[in-house]
């Protein structure tokens, strides 16, 4: 059977095919997310209609001739985007890099901050309902708009003719949620005035959207309610969850793993993950991000002294596995856009010395920031685990691409390390939700070790 996996990133939209009964990828479309809208300076917004038109394209490469036997969707988390009543966009998409919760608002508190204390739960900037609660307070919802989603919630509507509905693997990720209840914190929203109509009906289970009612596929394929790209991104790469640990280097980067405990954490997040299960995470706001920065660094020195920047990852690459004495490095804190829980934290180069301070050990050393922010991260939440993990399985295009990375990890976090049967880890990670979700198989276990292993 052929499952068709969307996965809609911040930068990129990748489709393919699952097959079920090679366990193979036997198709696989990744366009550019070219969407970006110019905003004011704390705003991140994206085009959703071009983002749609980036998915019809690269669904079509990858299902002609082609018949599917289910659909799975996943997509950056946390966005927000205002739906009128005819579930059609009347907004741009504000994604989780928008700052407009950072902005001041009152008594000295951030947007975020005042949710935050108001509440007692974790609001951050970026968070779709912080992001909702300026736009209230602003007066910046549209007119017209009845009701919030996220973008993949969206296209799962689209595609089955259905009002959105949001899992809570995603639901969670909007903010003011509570995970015991598993729904949205009623009291908390209440206190800050924000309209519980305005948010989408929360889906617990591994279930279906609807069918598909014709648009750009077939009618009658089974879609699955859309899930979130952390959560896809466990579920399309982790084959042995209870002994694995997670790391995902995309723009941001996350370090994950499965717990049963829901308690107040000093970082990261519990995050609803299928049914009743959950997972750890701890995200950073740079991952590969940093080292694209730091690409964009060399890039204008070059352009300084008259020269050429070309392929200049695998340049970055090569100079920093030229280094064979760990004994003196620059040590590159990579917090360059700050934290979820402090924005206003910036990086740091120390330990700068006259010997050290080369291109090579800068290379170097954020690779090894990155690896460090989430080892820590992971190690400060240990007490999750109900048994100690063996396996550390690397995903996203950073660690795919860069084996330098990859032995850092290894390093760091002491564990054997593996890449993913498959790439385009989230979008697996939907096939595997939809694989159960149509029936095609009985739970998220017996997927996993049919398609994964």
């Amino acid at each position: 059977m052929n499952i068709l996996g969307i996965d809609i990133g911040t930068t990129t939209v990748t489709a393919l095919v699952l097959d079920t009964q090679k366990s193979e990828v036997s198709r696989a479309c990744t366009l550019k997310n070219d969407s970006f809208i110019e905003g004011r300076a704390f705003e991140k917004l994206q085009n959703p209609n071009l983002i749609i038109e980036t998915v019809k394209s690269a669904v079509k490469t990858v299902t002609e001739s082609l018949t599917i036997d289910a659909i799975g969707i996943t997509g950056q988390m946390h966005g927000l985007l205002y739906l009128d009543k005819d579930n059609t966009p009347c907004s741009p998409l504000m994604i989780w890099q928008d700052e407009r919760g950072n902005e001041p608002y009152k008594n000295g508190l951030s947007y975020a901050e005042y949710l935050t204390k108001e509440t007692g739960l974790k609001a951050a900037s970026g968070f779709g309902l912080t992001t909702h609660f300026y736009n209230l307070i602003n007066g910046e919802i549209p007119e017209n708009a009845v009701m919030l989603c996220t973008i993949h919630d969206y296209l799962a509507s689209l595609l089955t003719g259905t009002k959105p509905v949001t899992h809570s693997s995603d639901a969670a990720s909007l903010g003011f949620y509570n995970l015991k209840e598993n729904c949205f914190d009623e009291n908390a929203l209440s206190k800050v005035g924000i309209d519980k109509s305005f948010l989408p009906e929360v889906i617990k289970s591994t279930a279906l959207a609807g069918k598909t009612v014709g648009d750009f596929l077939p009618e009658g394929i089974p879609v699955a309610v859309a899930i979130g790209d952390n959560q896809g991104s466990f579920l399309g790469s982790v084959a042995d969850a209870e002994n694995s640990v997670l790391v995902n280097v995309g723009t941001g980067s996350q370090v994950s793993f499965v717990t049963e405990k829901v308690e107040e954490l000093s970082c990261g997040e519990i995050r609803p993950l299928t049914d009743d299960k959950y997972i750890f995470v701890g995200a950073s706001l740079c991952g590969g991000r940093a080292y694209a920065i730091l690409k964009a660094f060399f890039e204008k020195c070059a352009q300084m002294l008259g020269g050429k920047a070309e392929n200049l990852y695998s340049i970055m690459d090569e100079k920093a596995e030229s280094i064979s004495d760990f004994s003196d490095l620059l040590t590159v804190n990579c917090q360059f856009c700050g934290t979820r829980e402090n924005p206003k934290i910036r990086g740091s180069i120390e330990n700068i010395g006259i010997e050290n301070f080369t291109p090579e050990n800068l290379i170097l050393g954020t690779l090894k920031g990155v690896s460090k922010e989430l080892f820590d991260m992971y190690e400060s939440e240990l007490t999750l685990l109900t048994a100690a993990p063996t396996t550390l399985v690397c995903s996203g295009n950073g660690l795919r691409k860069s084996e330098i990375w990859r032995r850092i990890f290894t390093e760091d976090f002491n564990m054997e390390a593996t890449l993913p049967k498959h790439s385009e880890e989230a979008a697996v990670g939907a096939c595997v939700f939809a694989s159960v979700a149509s029936g095609i198989f009985e739970d998220i276990k017996s997927a996993q070790n049919a398609l994964l292993r």
